[in-house]
């Protein structure tokens, strides 16, 4: 009936409003103060974007600016200060440093942007984000052999020790020393040596069609396979290339 209807809509409505209210709730836990605001925070020479950056209105803007400097590094003279909506768009440029923060009305999830006037700021030209800017340690060959703590002595060392070395067998040994530890009954299953053969996996391989669906042992992940054939790059012998359905990452899985 349409009294029965109309009640329905009546119950929707109040759950949808004790949902919204249970969800935007203020727990407490941030101590927030009735004149906090929560600003986003953009930089006209940084890429990175600021969310949520607590501030008081009653601070002035001179104080906004120090403020911002520690997450920045650009200094308040040359901070200039403009309050975006949420959508963007200007509210009012921040000129006059005396004033507080509160005289612009600014609510929550609007952003500050700074403009930083600096000509020789450091964050200029990606300077603070930019790690390909940032000098590398180098070493000449001679000097790195003259160190006695270098890897390739280490490693010749661990091979004079155990021909058949790797890193992969003194993993294992750790892991099944760690077992044993924990359980002195377990018994580790004999180190198998990691196929080097050209035509390691082939028969497996041979199997796999591109476009077959398929699944990821380790970690049960499902996706498509998109290749089938050698990397000499990688390794040695066959390799399946698979897609997963979801994005999280690159897959390489040898066949089988």
């Amino acid at each position: 009936s349409a009294a029965t209807a109309e009640g329905r809509r009546v119950t929707m409505s109040v759950a949808l409003n004790e949902l919204k209210d249970y969800v935007g709730w203020e727990s407490g836990g941030q101590a927030r103060a009735e004149s906090t605001v929560l600003l986003h925070v953009t930089h006209s020479n940084l890429q990175a974007r600021m969310f949520e950056i607590r501030l008081d209105r009653h601070m002035s803007v001179g104080t906004v600016k120090e403020k911002l400097r520690t997450h920045t590094g650009t200094g308040s003279v040359f901070a200039h200060l403009t309050l975006l909506d949420e959508n963007q768009q200007v509210v009012a440029d921040l000129c006059d440093d005396s004033l507080m923060l509160g005289y612009f009305s600014p609510l929550d999830g609007y952003t500050l942007h700074i403009t930083d006037l600096d000509p020789h700021s450091l964050s200029a030209g990606g300077g603070l984000e930019d790690v390909n800017l940032v000098k590398k340690y180098e070493i000449s060959e001679e000097d790195y052999l003259k160190r006695e703590d270098n890897f390739r002595a280490w490693k010749e060392a661990k091979k004079r020790e155990d021909p058949s070395w790797s890193f992969a067998k003194e993993i294992k040994e750790r892991q099944d020393a760690q077992r044993k530890k924990a359980d002195p009954s377990f018994v580790p299953e004999p180190w198998k040596e990691v196929e080097t053969s050209e035509e390691s996996y082939k028969e497996l391989a041979e199997r796999i069609k591109v476009g077959d669906r398929c699944e990821v042992t380790l970690g049960g992940k499902r996706g498509e396979v998109r290749y089938v054939g050698k990397i000499p790059a990688i390794a040695a012998g066959w390799w399946v290339g698979v897609q997963y359905d979801e994005p999280v990452g690159k897959a390489r899985d040898k066949g089988g």
